[in-house]
């Protein structure tokens, strides 16, 4: 059964964003003896001052607050890369000149299709078959931040093993990298093992903070929106 050209496997899907609303509420005693309510009236400190952040406080929360409310901005697909039916164990694609220089960078996967894409401004500019974990090491679902880029990586859990490109996605072990041949019948311990190629070219743009959004089986069309 072919795919409808249209749509991507992608990590998209809808993010609940919950609202913690807190209300003040404020109780009142109704005492009928004036002297016993000026015995009783409580007494009210003067509030502290308020002491000024600074410049630089001020400056850094700014920046804090920016950075949370554009992570959280939901970005629209614009386009796909051509690909022609589907990809091969092995096989990746680049290219960049559909996509403006700059822009948002959201990498999406897809562990039902086992595929990653790469989005700059909506555009997709890089897509490629993913390693991906096991039952007993899966590959977690979940939206999550570039934490390190670590260029020449080792896994101490597992025999020094070879992780060049390292973009770790949790503290715990999962990330983005190369050094594995991806191949039918293979896995990982749970990361994204994608050919050395293609993460090299994705290590070069990806910035500490950038988003990760990974699903099982989602898929979304041009034009649609997800959050990132």
């Amino acid at each position: 059964m072919g795919m409808d050209a249209s749509l991507k496997w992608i990590g998209g899907g809808t993010l609940a964003l919950g609202l913690g609303l807190g209300a003040l509420a404020f109780g009142s005693t109704l005492l009928d003896s004036p002297a016993i309510a000026e015995e009783t009236a409580p007494v009210v400190a003067a509030p502290a001052p308020i002491k000024p952040v600074g410049v630089h406080g001020a400056l850094a929360a700014k920046t804090l607050a920016d950075a949370e409310r554009r992570a959280n901005e939901p970005f629209v697909i614009k386009s796909i890369l051509p690909i022609e039916g589907p990809m091969k164990y092995g096989e990746w694609h680049w290219n960049t000149d559909i996509a403006p220089k700059t822009g948002k960078l959201v990498v999406t996967v897809d562990l039902e299709a086992r595929t990653v894409s790469v989005f700059r401004d909506g555009h997709e500019i890089g897509a490629a078959v993913a390693m991906l974990g096991t039952e007993m090491h899966p590959t977690p679902t979940g939206k999550f931040p570039i934490l390190t880029k670590e260029r020449h990586n080792v896994s101490e859990k597992y025999g020094n093993a070879p992780m060049p490109w390292t973009l770790r996605l949790t503290w715990d072990g999962i990330a983005i990298h190369g050094g594995s041949e991806v191949e039918n019948g293979y896995a990982s311990h749970g990361c994204i093992a994608v050919p050395d190629q293609f993460v090299s070219k994705l290590f070069d743009i990806a910035k500490k903070g950038d988003t990760v959004i990974i699903t099982n089986g989602e898929r979304i069309g041009v034009g649609d929106s997800i959050a990132a």
